[in-house]
C-alpha cells in the first residue's frame, strides 16, 4: 500500500493577520440599479465580512481537525481526505466479523471535502473517506496533464483500493464528481458495491441532441435556457481562470462574495433572499469553505476542472452495479426514464422534498438515512 501520513490543519497565525488587515480595509459597493436578483445582496456581504473579522477560525480548525485526516502521494501528487473509521471494525481485509461498509463521498466546485463532514459525521457505522480533488484545499494540483473526470476516477478508485485497502465500497459524488462517481460505478464494477446519487447522470451534449422523450428534451432544454443567464460564472473560469483567480486570490471579500454567489443560488432556499442559505448551511460552514480556499490560495487551482474538461465529458458507459438515485431539488425534473437507462441496476428512483445541489450538507440527516437505508438493502448493514 501507499504510504499515508496523518494530517493536521494549521492556518498560520500571520495568515490570519493578514486576512483580518485585508477584511477591514474591504471597499465595499452597493448593489447596482435594478441589479439581477440571483446572488449576493451588498447587505449580505457585509455581514459576512464582518463575521468572518471577528470569527473564531481556531475553534473551526479544531472541529476539522477531530475529523482524522491524511495525505498520500499517487503518482507524484499529494492526496488529502479524511478517513472516518467505523468503531465496529478492524484495518481493511481482516478476518473477522463483517466490516463496516466503506463509502467514498466526493465534493465538487465550489465547496471543499469540509462541507462534507456533516454527512459523515451521521454515518457512524460506516468507513467513511471523504476526499479533497486535486487543487482544492491543501491537497496539491495533478503537476502534469489535465484533470479530465476519467483520471478523477482513477485518482479516487486507487485511493480506495490501493491507498486504504478497500476491496469493494459504496461511491457517492456530488458537482463535478456526480460524473467521477459515474466513471467510477462503470469502471470498476467488481470493487463498488453501489452507488448512490443526487446528481443523476447526465448525457452528453451530443447524446442530448438524440433524445427523443419529450419529458427529457423538456427537461435539457430549461437546463439551457437557465444557462443563458445563470452560466457565466463557469464560462468566465473556463476561458479567462488566471485572470479571475488573481483577483480572488488577492480579495478576501471577493473570494467569499464568488463562493457564496453559488451556496445561494444553488441551494434549496428561496430566491432573493441570500442570508435564506443559511437556513441549510450555517454561517459557519460558509466561512470555513471561504477559510480553506485563501488560508490555501487554491481557488485558481480549483478552476481547472472548467478549463480543462471534466465539466464536458466524454460518454459514460452505463453503471451495472446497483444503483440508488435520490433527485434532489435543484434538478427536481429530472425523468425518471433516463436515470433507468444509465443505472441498469436501479433499485430505488426518489424526489426530495428538501435539498438543493450541496444535497450532503444541505440535508445530511435525510442523506445519511437513505444511505443507510440502501446499504442495508444490498447486505452490507444488519437492518
Amino acid at each position: 500500500m501507499n504510504e499515508v501520513q496523518p494530517f493536521e490543519l494549521h492556518v498560520p497565525d500571520a495568515v490570519l493577520a493578514d486576512l483580518r488587515e485585508r477584511l477591514g480595509r474591504t471597499r465595499f459597493l452597493d448593489d447596482s440599479p435594478r441589479r439581477p436578483p440571483a446572488g449576493v445582496t451588498a447587505d449580505y456581504l457585509r455581514e459576512l465580512v464582518t463575521t468572518w473579522l471577528d470569527w473564531d477560525w481556531r475553534a473551526r480548525e479544531a472541529w476539522l481537525n477531530a475529523h482524522p485526516q491524511f495525505l498520500s502521494d499517487l503518482d507524484g501528487t499529494r492526496i488529502h481526505f479524511a478517513h472516518l473509521r467505523s468503531a465496529s471494525r478492524g484495518e481493511p481485509g481482516e478476518r473477522g466479523e463483517r466490516p463496516a461498509p466503506a463509502l467514498l463521498a466526493m465534493h465538487g466546485w465550489p465547496h471543499t471535502f469540509a462541507l462534507q463532514l456533516d454527512f459523515a459525521d451521521r454515518l457512524p457505522d460506516f468507513d467513511v473517506v471523504v476526499a479533497s480533488l486535486p487543487g482544492f484545499g491543501v491537497a496539491e494540483p495533478y503537476v502534469d496533464g489535465p484533470m479530465s473526470e476519467t483520471r478523477l476516477a482513477e485518482t479516487m478508485h486507487r485511493l480506495m483500493t490501493e491507498v486504504l485497502g478497500y476491496e469493494r465500497y459504496l461511491t457517492y459524488g456530488e458537482d463535478v464528481t456526480a460524473n467521477v462517481s459515474d466513471l467510477i460505478a462503470a469502471s470498476h464494477p467488481d470493487h463498488v458495491a453501489g452507488i448512490l446519487a443526487t446528481h443523476a447522470h447526465f448525457p452528453t451534449t451530443d447524446e442530448r441532441a438524440a433524445l427523443t422523450e419529450p419529458d427529457e428534451r423538456a427537461f435539457f432544454d430549461a437546463l439551457a435556457a437557465r444557462h443563458e443567464t445563470d452560466g457565466a460564472y463557469g464560462h468566465v473560469q473556463s476561458t479567462r481562470p488566471d485572470t479571475l483567480a488573481v483577483a480572488l486570490n488577492d480579495s478576501p471579500a471577493g473570494l467569499l462574495a464568488w463562493l457564496v454567489e453559488k451556496l445561494v443560488e444553488w441551494s434549496d432556499t428561496p430566491p432573493g433572499d441570500p442570508a435564506a442559505v443559511e437556513r441549510r448551511i450555517s454561517r459557519d460552514r460558509i466561512l470555513t469553505e471561504a477559510m480553506l480556499y485563501w488560508a490555501t490560495e487554491s481557488i485558481g487551482t480549483s478552476f481547472r476542472p472548467y478549463y480543462e474538461g471534466a465539466d464536458t465529458p466524454d460518454p459514460i458507459p452505463p453503471a451495472s452495479v446497483p444503483a440508488a438515485v435520490f433527485i434532489q431539488r435543484h434538478e427536481a425534473a429530472y425523468p425518471e426514464s433516463l436515470a433507468r437507462r444509465h443505472y441498469r441496476d436501479l433499485r430505488v428512483f426518489e424526489r426530495l422534498d428538501a435539498g438543493g445541489h450541496f444535497t450532503a450538507a444541505e440535508v445530511p440527516d435525510a442523506l445519511a438515512e437513505r444511505m443507510r437505508a440502501f446499504a442495508q438493502s444490498l447486505g452490507l448493514l444488519d437492518g
